[in-house]
């Protein structure tokens, strides 16, 4: 196989606070090891990733010993938590930042999406900006102008390409900056999560030309995304990352799974005592518990359990008509239903409240879930919302069948559904 990307041992030291490259004493002792032939003294201090934990140093690793490669071909997706260190290894293969230490070899033209209004100058119109990027990457004028109507005809804003591109919404500057990257020929397309800026329509009009951009012209593409379903429909391989580094490579369907158990472990209950619980000055949240209601007592969460939502919280002004919403997530972001507590609303005094919701059998498919709870004022003020408070897995279980794949979609109802002969 041809490869087109190596990289080995690839570190990203940055420093934090309020600064800029460091202090003239630290620039001093770096220029002195240097000249004694000596490591950079600052490699050894820094910290872990971990944007959960308060930092107690001054440096941080955003890479460490970063080790993969890509083949020519190949649709790499980077998948992993905010935090993770995807951009920063982007910007490092496109070239926008250098690594503090570890070297990288790339095979050809490159062409990166990396946010809204990459690589464009805001004075030039779009016309002008189609026409920097060309030369930027190399390309003649008269590449460029073959290239031009199609373009302009794939961003959709035909009727603001002679417009200076500060007047873009950010919306139409994905739209042409995704065009310009995936039509200029590069060997290597490397798209960030920008692409979330498009709308529906857009976005499905990307990957079907990242696939064509692959698959027909033989170009590399790297893709980083939070949205696991552009990732399995688009990437044939996966990277997951953890705290600035790489702690999975596999298929994009491992990979994503991988993802999918660390992002969302199953924690059927989440309970806090008053003075720790989450809320704001009208009300606290104390208690949310997802539990299997199975006749057989089995303490499992599969297509075929129902399943009992309780939830406490302590509300704290008197007289308020309260109801509260809840929100079910696919793990892949999507929101699979909302329901709110039946009206009419009752008027709740201060103190602690409870409720519950059931959600039948044979309902959900499998798959991992989240459960937020918004509580309401007067059917329409918002007061709170908890995000992500709880997560729980479905797991399988069918009787008289040999086919064993994954149903799609969110919900399996049990619908009454029969094959009538004559």
């Amino acid at each position: 196989m041809d490869t087109v990307i190596e990289a080995e041992n690839i570190s990203k030291l940055y420093r934090l606070g309020n600064v800029g490259t460091g202090t003239i004493s630290h620039d001093l002792n770096r220029f002195w090891h240097t000249v004694r032939g000596k490591e950079d003294p600052y490699l050894k201090i820094g910290q872990t990733n971990d944007r959960a934990q308060k930092a107690d140093g001054q440096y941080v690793w955003a890479l460490k010993d970063v080790n993969f490669s890509v083949q020519k071909g190949d649709v790499l997706g980077i998948v992993g938590r905010n935090g993770a260190g995807k951009s920063t290894l982007l910007k490092i293969l496109s070239r926008v930042t250098a690594p503090t230490s570890g070297s990288i070899k790339l095979k050809g033209r490159i062409a990166s999406l990396l946010e809204v209004g990459t690589g464009f100058h805001p004075e030039l119109t779009g016309r002008e900006n189609i026409f920097q990027n060309g030369a930027l990457l190399g390309m003649r004028r008269h590449e460029i102008v073959t290239k031009l109507d199609e373009i302009v005809s794939f961003s959709g804003v035909e009727k603001y390409i002679d417009t200076p591109v500060k007047r873009y919404s950010s919306g139409m500057y994905v739209r042409l900056a995704f065009a310009v990257a995936a039509h200029l020929e590069p060997e290597i397309l490397i798209v960030d999560e920008v692409l979330a800026v498009g709308d529906a329509d857009f976005q499905k009009k990307c990957i079907g030309k990242m696939k064509d951009v692959s698959n027909n012209e033989g170009r590399t593409v790297i893709f980083v995304s939070h949205n696991m379903a552009a990732v399995k429909s688009l990437c044939t391989k996966g990277i997951l990352m953890e705290h600035g580094t790489i702690t999975f490579t596999g298929t994009q369907d491992e990979t994503i799974d991988r993802y999918l158990a660390g992002a969302a472990q199953s924690e059927w209950c989440v309970e806090y005592e008053y003075a720790d619980a989450p809320g704001n000055e009208w009300v606290k949240m104390k208690r949310i518990e997802i539990s299997p209601q199975r006749v057989d007592q089995k303490p499992i969460i599969t297509v075929k359990s129902p399943l009992l939502l309780d939830f406490e919280f302590w509300l704290e002004q008197d007289d308020v008509p309260t109801n509260l919403s809840f929100h079910l997530y696919a793990a892949t972001g999507e929101c699979v239903f909302n329901i709110i507590t039946q009206l009419p609303v009752p008027v709740l005094k201060k103190g602690l409240h409870k409720g519950t919701c059931q959600i039948p059998a044979s309902f959900l498919n499998t798959g991992m879930f989240s459960i937020s709870m918004m509580v309401v004022r007067n059917t329409s003020v918002p007061i709170y919302n908890w995000e992500n408070a709880i997560s729980f897995e479905v797991e399988e279980e069918r009787e008289n069948t040999n086919w064993h794949g994954r149903f799609p979609g969110f919900v399996r109802p049990d619908f009454d559904f029969k094959l009538l002969s004559k």
